[in-house]
């Protein structure tokens, strides 16, 4: 079976697997469990495909490399670009009021947080829900690859957990030997193909925040850190501004679990100072973010690469839920911030229709 044949297969037998696509690749992976086991991850020394939630407190989820099957098969992209789909969508709310009241009440409340001293920036989101006339797993991670070449593609299941699939553009980790690498991306705004771009002060600083944090975070465990001139990047629709930071591991203070609970959740995904971000975030935002925001991706010891889990969508019930946010600064605008999402939840939701 193809790798296609094989998801659709494993969705029936309700049998847990991932697929997925690294940025800039022609190949697409997939590793398919031969039963319904739910792993957990105990201390990262494990093998296999990761799939972490926001709060790294709650269960991480594994598919071992050693009860599945790993698939892996060349695409041309192009070709995702002309697929007819049978799927239709209807939303539950048309930009709803209440949902853009809600959000510009939450930044509202997180600018005031920040200027009264309680954290330097806070990342906020909402959740948006779709009802789905048609769905076809295949299709929308088709669709995924070909409007995100550049990211991290992915569609993942387990029926105790759920269906989650998306196109990240944020590398968490990646852990070659006894050298790892990884992004600080922030501020965003809608590609309208100009040849200079110009960011505003409030992302540039948004921007410096989760430079400087990663940095410092890295720098405890890891020797000969750089950072590179931050550029600007393109996924899908939308540009962010990005600065590649790498480094050699301190192999007395080092393990990978150390490294992963330094990042994450990153400045990008949860604020800074973290913790008071996070406390925030867990009293504010009116839903649970789940995997949202966390992170995916292969798991070894010596050679890991794992991406932040954002622009993604859970499945259910014939619902779509989109998770969209932004990160909140002294300067937001509740009204831009709110803008911001709209742009994002569309440019997910075009694999939908």
């Amino acid at each position: 079976m193809t790798i296609f044949e094989s998801i659709q297969q494993s969705v029936k037998d309700k049998l847990p697997f991932v697929a997925y696509k690294k940025p800039n690749k022609s190949i697409i992976k997939g590793l398919f469990q031969e039963n319904d086991t739910l792993h957990i991850v105990k201390n990262y020394a494990e093998s296999g495909f990761v799939f972490a939630p926001f709060d790294i407190e709650k269960q991480v989820i594994l598919i071992p490399n050693k009860d599945a099957v790993l698939l892996e098969e060349e695409v041309v992209v192009e070709e995702f670009g002309e697929l007819n789909s049978s799927q239709g969508i209807s939303e539950l709310y048309v930009v709803s009021a209440s949902a853009k009241k809600k959000h510009i009440k939450l930044v509202e409340n997180g600018v005031r947080a920040i200027k009264d001293g309680l954290f330097k920036k806070v990342v906020l989101s909402r959740k948006k829900t779709i009802a789905l006339s048609g769905f076809d797993i295949v299709t929308s991670f088709q669709k995924l690859t070909y409007n995100y070449p550049n990211a991290f593609v992915y569609v993942w299941f387990h029926p105790a957990i759920g269906l989650w699939l998306g196109a990240s553009p944020e590398t968490l980790l990646k852990v070659t030997e006894n050298h790892f690498s990884t992004m600080a991306l922030a501020g965003t705004q809608i590609d309208k193909e100009l040849k200079e771009v110009v960011w505003l002060q409030k992302e540039k600083e948004e921007q410096q925040f989760v430079t400087d944090y990663i940095v410092d975070a890295v720098s405890k465990v890891c020797v000969d850190v750089q950072k590179s001139a931050t550029e600007t990047v393109k996924a899908g629709s939308l540009l962010h501004l990005k600065t590649a930071i790498s480094g050699n591991l301190n192999t007395q203070k080092f393990t990978l679990k150390t490294l992963i609970n330094a990042l994450h959740p990153t400045p990008a995904v949860c604020g800074l100072p973290k913790e008071a971000a996070k406390w925030f975030i867990a009293e504010n935002e009116s839903y649970d973010r789940s995997f949202y925001t966390g992170f995916l991706g292969e798991l070894n010891m010596d050679d890991s690469e794992l991406y932040v889990n954002l622009r993604c969508m859970c499945v259910e019930n014939k619902l779509a839920h989109l998770y969209v946010g932004g990160g909140i600064t002294k300067d937001s605008d509740p009204e831009l911030e709110w803008q911001e999402t709209v742009s994002k939840s569309r440019t997910i939701k075009k694999v939908l229709s």
